[in-house]
């Protein structure tokens, strides 16, 4: 096989990575115990071997280029499958080392997620984790990350689909609004009330609410005077308030409805879910970094209570 790389390439890439993870090239050059001109140096015979700037310079910063942001994207992911097939070959694998990155959906990650960290630390301290909170779809090659949890597996995304749990969902308002408005008897009443609804950031589209008639699946829509996108708790808020009626899953109102902050309405048409499902890359490699924070999640979900929270 012809060599496409030689040592002072691979010095250069693994330079070019620390300074724009630490934003300078003498930071950089600190924390590699080399000189700034070094780190100049490594980065200039990079943008000439490509062709392209990887960085933008000021005389105080520097900030990565489109093109430079996705070259260290994959520089770095590259670095750590070297430096872990060295811990492997040397037999330094039995303790999970690096960094992960996951992304998590707001009421996964506040609810499920964030109260797990802490114990997973304990057990493995050695195991860095980058958390990305949103709604938004991401690009697992080109923003590095290495798991996702979503409700929806994108269609022929290549991506792996590990089932964490169905979440069930609830239908909640507050006491102060079911005094003023009355309780909502049925599905049809609730075109009289106030629902408080949530767009989907990807799609632009209103989240039906779900339910059951007897053995059947019904999906409703449902109108509102406040439309919320992007984090979907801010309708707990709202229902909290007193803004109007809300479904939501009941891991993120359990503690309000305990509370009497909010009141569970019309639970005979109750029992629907929405599966959680833990995604990621098919025909990769899974690191033991990676395979351990897998491995401690779908056992964690399996008890009976939360840290920090009831169940």
């Amino acid at each position: 096989m012809r060599r496409q790389f030689d040592d002072v390439l691979v010095g250069s890439l693994e330079l070019f990575c620390l300074a724009a993870e630490m934003g300078g090239f003498t930071r950089a050059a600190t924390a590699a115990g080399v000189t700034p001109a070094a780190v100049s140096r490594s980065v200039a015979r990079l943008e000439e071997r490509l062709g392209v700037r990887l960085f933008v310079r000021t005389t105080r910063h520097i900030r990565l280029t489109d093109a430079g942001r996705a070259y260290w994207t994959h520089c770095r992911q590259a670095l750590e499958q070297l430096a872990e097939a060295d811990r492997e070959a040397s037999g330094e694998q039995s303790e999970p080392v690096g960094r992960i990155r996951i992304s998590v959906p707001t009421t996964y990650g506040h609810y499920r997620l964030l109260p797990l960290l802490a114990e997973f630390h304990r057990l493995h301290p050695r195991i860095q984790a980058d958390i990305h909170i949103g709604n938004r779809n991401i690009d697992f090659a080109s923003e590095g990350f290495d798991l996702a949890v979503r409700v929806r597996k994108p269609p022929e995304s290549g991506l792996v689909a590990r089932h964490l749990e169905d979440a069930e969902l609830v239908l909640v308002a507050s006491p102060d609004y079911l005094q003023r408005r009355g309780v909502p008897d049925s599905l049809g009443a609730l075109a009289g009330h106030d629902c408080i609804q949530f767009e989907l950031p990807s799609t632009g589209r209103r989240i039906p609410w779900l339910f059951k008639e007897g053995a059947t699946d019904i999906e409703l829509e449902t109108d509102g005077p406040f439309l919320l996108s992007e984090d979907v708790l801010g309708g707990v808020s709202l229902a909290c308030s007193g803004a109007g009626v809300f479904q939501a899953y009941r891991f993120t109102v359990e503690r309000e409805i305990a509370q009497q902050r909010l009141v569970e309405i019309l639970p005979r048409h109750g029992g629907r879910s929405r599966p959680f499902n833990l995604l990621y890359p098919s025909g990769r490699h899974m690191p033991l970094r990676v395979r351990a924070f897998v491995d401690f999640l779908v056992a964690s979900l399996g008890r009976t209570s939360w840290p920090g929270h009831g169940r």
